[in-house]
């Protein structure tokens, strides 16, 4: 990647380019200088650096083949109609024979191996993390129990995708249901030891944590994984105190695009909330926090904002950088 703080970059040539669904892609990836990839664990993901002729993006995607795979990797894109407009990119531009750059693997969702019980529940696109830890969970004879919740018209290729990979059947529904009404029972049944992990729209993450936390469920028991799609909003000034630069943030960019577009060589690995790596001391302003890093009494403070999905709720934020 570009700047000192980011991982080290990959380059990579797009293989093959399959429809999936409607809007959703699959990109195999190989090595474009030959040899073989790095190794990567189960539930990891790379961030992939697009450029555009007047923006760069910078997405991370799951790696959705068995972990060992080294002779490519496979991402899946669903284009996003809000999108900022990475997966616009990577649908409309990204085509085979196209050359990319990606990250070092990095896995920020492993699977908990001492788990008596894995309750896997994917909302959509969301399913992509779990492709590489269902064969993971198969072979080691877990109990593993899937739910996926997505559109009438995705069902049948995700759920192909699905059983490729697990031992028994997965739940599938594609009707609109609050969580509480659909997975509190569920949760409430599940035998003492038992880990979730959530991915999806963050409804559906922050819906089953509150019916977890609700059920008693110790909070190192249950997993969720995020690549912030939601971080466009009201637009504001990001405040830059060691130098007294203004970085304006568009409705349709993160504040850590906002600061790359400025040349801050700002430090990252997940973009997507879950690893604290980006995170930025707050000096004055009221961050809105995204992220799924922090405990709720760390946000409570406002020390510090994750820029890669938080944003502000006050005009300007002023940042100690």
């Amino acid at each position: 990647m570009n700047g000192l703080n980011g991982p080290r970059a990959i380059p990579v040539r797009v293989e093959r380019v399959e429809s999936i669904t409607a809007d959703i892609r699959r990109f195999t990836l190989v090595p474009a200088q030959g040899g073989s990839l790095p190794a990567y664990s189960a539930g990891s993901h790379v961030v992939v650096t697009m450029r555009g002729e007047a923006r760069t993006w910078r997405n991370a995607y799951s790696l959705t083949r068995a972990a060992g795979a080294r002779d490519a990797y496979q991402i899946m894109v669903r284009r996003v109609p809000a999108s900022r407009g990475g997966s616009a990119f990577m649908h409309a531009q990204v085509k085979e024979g196209s050359e990319l750059e990606i990250s070092m693997p990095s896995n920020f969702f492993p699977l908990a191996r001492l788990a008596t019980k894995h309750v896997i529940v994917a909302g959509g696109i969301g399913i992509t993390p779990f492709l590489s830890m269902l064969p993971e969970l198969a072979a080691s004879g877990a109990r593993v129990e899937m739910h996926l919740c997505c559109r009438p018209e995705d069902a049948e290729a995700l759920e192909a995708l699905i059983a490729e990979r697990i031992v028994g059947g997965v739940a599938i529904y594609t009707d609109l249901q609050d969580v509480e009404t659909r997975f509190g029972t569920l949760l409430a049944a599940q035998p003492p030891g038992t880990h979730l992990y959530t991915c999806g729209p963050v409804g559906l993450m922050e819906g089953l944590a509150q019916v977890a936390r609700a059920r008693g469920w110790p909070e190192s028991h249950f997993h969720q994984e995020s690549f912030g799609g939601a971080s466009h909003g009201e637009p504001f000034v990001a405040v830059l105190a060691k130098s007294g630069r203004e970085v304006a943030v568009g409705a349709d960019q993160s504040l850590l695009e906002a600061l790359e577009a400025a040349g801050v060589d700002a430090p990252y690995m997940c973009r997507g909330g879950a690893c604290g790596t980006c995170s930025l001391e707050v000096l004055e302003g009221e961050p809105e926090h995204r992220d799924f890093f922090q405990s709720a009494a760390e946000r409570a403070t406002n020390c510090n904002v994750l820029p890669c999905v938080s944003r502000a709720r006050s005009a300007r934020l002023v940042l100690n950088i």
